[in-house]
């Protein structure tokens, strides 16, 4: 291994002994071959298999199942799609963002579906989602995006006030919350290797520490790892986050690397002072959001805050010290009484993201050849759905979910460095000022 996979993430770390699977080691002949083994990659084997037992469906992972977005991400299984509604909605219309909630709701029915059929172990709890406002302008911001999914028909989704909001997390900042039932928090180590195992159940066949050094496309693709070759009809990107490494899509998306924290376990007395009892996933109305989560042995754990961009194939930005820092102080901000409780972890990992905000599923070339990028840090259930999807489209079955506007959408291309720095920096620091002005309106009015 080039890396201790295990200081990737306090997931990683606390997963107890993993053996990866062995790697590419002579020629191989398939027909279908993917290219990372994260939620996508595994979720499109599992269910390429599933509607054709016979297919030889292989997943080359250029590490250990787990170590990219997959295994460090905050395990929300969630309906949030893109940045927010209203910003979907500006950009793509709200046809389509009432389509992309929808399929969304199903993308969470089904990882909650796929981990009751399979016994998956996971730690999943599927205890509802809050995103809580904590400014007067926040409060418009949330009310907004909920009007304009109820006007359009999307049910699901209620505002509730101060009080109800307090008496669900126990917060002197919240001042109100969207309220809903369909969400799940789960690990998200423990649940990418388990969509290993039901892949490897139904007969696909998983590849660790076997980087794809290069691709080359004739009447077959010829992929070249550093022990052997993968020969394969149709081949699907499922690589996310670092797509940007690989010359026939480098320029869908760019990383952008979340951090963490997680906390020791938290004793009864600090569990009832927060009053969090039915352990919602929380994040707040921020465009560099910040979200939390309870574990299962109540550890809490927060991330979000601020993102690090990286230049050019730079994938090592997952330590900031500053970011760190500010998510420790923003846990006491949220809940003064944790003000003694010690942190026990820091880490970070990279989430997809295109120029405007929304997934993108399309063909390389010709309908052989697939890729899924871009969903901006809401990735944990749209993989799953997206990984049938994609299933869907190589085995060249017309279906609802092929018909979805975010496959073979024209994404808009990220330029090449170093114009992708500037355009990635003017972006975030919009973002940065837009926070600041909520945030800045909160500290006015409570003067």
């Amino acid at each position: 291994m080039s890396v201790d996979y295990t200081q990737k993430a306090y997931w990683l770390n606390s997963y107890g002994a993993y053996t990866p699977n062995a790697p590419v080691d002579g020629d191989i002949t398939v027909d279908v071959a993917i290219i990372g083994g994260g939620y996508t990659g595994l979720a499109t084997a599992y269910f390429l298999r599933k509607a054709e037992p016979t297919m030889k469906v292989a997943v080359l992972e250029g590490e250990v199942v787990g170590y990219g977005a997959s295994g460090r991400n905050g395990g929300f299984a969630m309906t949030l799609f893109g940045l927010e509604p209203a910003v979907t909605a500006m950009l793509f219309g709200k046809q389509r963002t009432v389509d992309a909630h929808h399929y969304c709701e199903r993308s969470v029915d089904l990882v909650r579906d796929l981990i009751r059929e399979h016994n998956i172990q996971s730690d999943f709890e599927y205890t509802g989602f809050l995103r809580l406002a904590t400014t007067p302008g926040y409060v418009k911001r949330i009310q907004h995006d909920l009007e304009l999914l109820t006007s359009l028909g999307v049910t699901g989704i209620e505002w509730i006030d101060q009080a109800k909001a307090r008496a669900e997390v126990n917060s002197p900042l919240v001042l109100g919350a969207w309220n809903e039932a369909r969400c799940g928090i789960l690990n998200p180590a423990k649940q990418v290797r388990e969509l290993k195992r039901i892949a490897q159940e139904v007969g696909a066949v998983v590849y660790e520490q076997s980087p794809v050094t290069e691709i080359r496309r004739t009447a077959k693709f010829i992929l070249l790892t550093p022990r052997g070759t993968v020969i394969a009809d149709k081949i699907v990107f499922a690589t996310n986050a670092y797509s940007h490494l690989i010359p026939e899509i480098w320029n869908k998306q760019i990383p952008a690397f979340t951090h963490m924290v997680i906390t020791e376990p938290l004793t009864k007395a600090q569990m009832d002072s927060i009053g969090w009892k039915n352990r919602q996933g929380l994040e707040d109305a921020r465009n560099l959001v910040h979200y939390l989560r309870l574990t299962v042995d109540n550890r809490l754990a927060i991330g979000g805050s601020d993102v690090t961009i990286s230049y050019g194939r730079d994938m090592e930005r997952d330590l900031s010290e500053k970011t760190f820092q500010q998510l420790e102080k923003d846990t006491i901000e949220l809940f003064p009484s944790l003000k003694d409780v010690k942190f026990t972890f820091r880490w970070g990992g990279p989430v997809s993201v295109t120029l405007q905000m929304a997934p993108a599923i399309g063909m390389v070339g010709d309908a052989r050849a697939w890729y899924s990028v871009g969903c901006v840090g809401h990735g944990v259930a749209p993989t799953h759905l997206n990984g049938q999807t994609l299933a869907d489209l190589l085995l060249e079955r017309k279906t609802d979910l092929t018909s979805i506007w975010f496959v073979e959408r024209k994404p808009i291309a990220w330029p090449p460095e170093p114009l992708r720095w500037v355009a990635s920096q003017a972006l975030l620091g919009y973002l940065h000022t837009e926070d600041w002005w909520y945030e800045r309106g909160m500290k006015a009015a409570t003067q």
